[in-house]
């Protein structure tokens, strides 16, 4: 039976990631739509420089602790409490979890304190790509918390063909394929492809070894003195709170060698899009990437690895080119692929990846699933 639908919703719903950052970069659209609605948005992180930002968007925010580097009991318990406390105070109508902890803790802790919770896996990260006992326990720890959620998202289809396989799901009816985040179209316009001499590599997002930048710079080692007109970027943040993070000291050992250049991180990257001739992310493993996601709704090619989340986006020979995960020289293989195109194929990648983007990732349609969801969990119209 549907639910007679309020006229004068009070709603209030909390977004809870392990970095502020997360929120502000993936999750405008969404915020956009709720506070343009006038729901109460409470966002809770680890403080950071977006503190600002979300709160001139119109949210409130709240310092977490969350230690995404750590896997002590006593500040994993420390988060489940802080949440549980919060929890109990803001009285949420609804919450949203990303990432590991809040997914396994604030579940736990939106049960306990009696509130409502849907989670989503943003990607599976080192629990699947490592065969620890830390990612023996997270698994562990999933199974138990995803029992209580109302329902749980998955960005691709591998990641939830993982989590059904290997029996974390208690409820496997309350799975459900969110096929990536989204990109705002609008924001993220088609921009035509530099004419120049020089070629430009970028690979953006949070430095981390995970991320294959290891393989990116070696195989940019390979590459110089055979494409001495290529250059190879990194663009984002350096010695973050995970424990794949990357330091300044070995970023600049490579712009020390000559072969990497580092532009630092930014709020805007589309400038940055703009500017590159192609975009790279040998990633061992991704929920589905927004960098890709952006990158192809602005017309640029792309290469990056045949892993779940990377392929959702990447048609190989389509909008760009899949290599081997791990594999810096199957990565040389295809950048030098990339190099040797001729402008016309880089253009016509170009063109298609940007129609596969507005096809399937259309920010807006992700925006719709969670608002359908939310008058479905509190009865209320947005």
């Amino acid at each position: 039976m549907k639910p007679a639908f309020k006229s004068t919703p009070a709603l209030r719903i909390t977004l809870v990631c392990n970095t502020a950052w997360a929120i502000y970069t993936y999750r405008q659209g969404l915020i956009r739509m709720l506070v343009g609605r006038g729901v109460d948005v409470t966002v809770l992180a680890p403080r950071d420089r977006t503190f600002e930002l979300l709160t001139a968007m119109g949210c409130r925010c709240i310092e977490l602790p969350v230690a995404s580097k750590g896997t002590s009991p006593r500040e994993d318990l420390r988060t489940l409490l802080s949440l549980y406390r919060l929890y109990r105070s803001i009285r949420p109508h609804v919450v949203f979890h990303y990432t590991i902890k809040p997914n396994i803790y604030g579940s736990v802790a939106a049960k306990l304190a009696g509130v409502q919770s849907v989670a989503v896996t943003t990607g599976l990260g080192y629990v699947f790509i490592q065969q620890s006992r830390a990612a023996q326990v997270a698994k562990k720890l999933y199974r138990f918390a995803f029992r209580f959620p109302r329902e749980i998202w998955f960005l691709n289809r591998d990641d939830q063909a993982a989590f059904v396989e290997q029996n974390l799901l208690v409820h496997p009816e309350r799975a459900r394929l969110l096929h990536g985040e989204g990109v705002d179209l609008e924001q993220f316009t088609f921009t035509p492809l530099p004419e120049r001499a020089e070629f430009k590599f970028v690979l953006i997002g949070r430095l981390l070894w995970d991320k294959g930048v290891a393989e990116y710079v070696e195989a940019a080692r390979r590459l110089r003195e055979r494409y001495p007109q290529a250059r190879f970027q990194l663009l984002g943040p350096v010695g973050v709170d995970n424990p794949s993070a990357i330091t300044r000291e070995e970023v600049a050992a490579w712009e020390q060698e000559g072969i990497i250049e580092y532009l630092g991180e930014a709020h805007d990257v589309r400038p940055f899009i703009a500017d590159a001739d192609c975009v790279v992310l040998p990633s061992y493993r991704e929920g589905v990437p927004r960098t890709l996601m952006e990158a192809s709704a602005m017309g640029r090619p792309i290469v990056t690895t045949d892993v779940p989340g990377c392929r959702e986006v990447v048609a190989d020979g389509v909008n760009g080119l899949l290599c081997e995960v791990r594999n810096a020289a199957s990565l040389a293989q295809k950048l030098a692929q990339m190099l040797d195109m001729s402008g016309a194929e880089r253009r016509a990648m170009a063109e298609r990846g940007r129609q596969k983007v507005a096809e399937e990732f259309d920010e807006r349609v992700v925006v719709e699933t969670y608002k359908d969801l939310v008058q479905k969990m509190t009865g209320v119209l947005l």
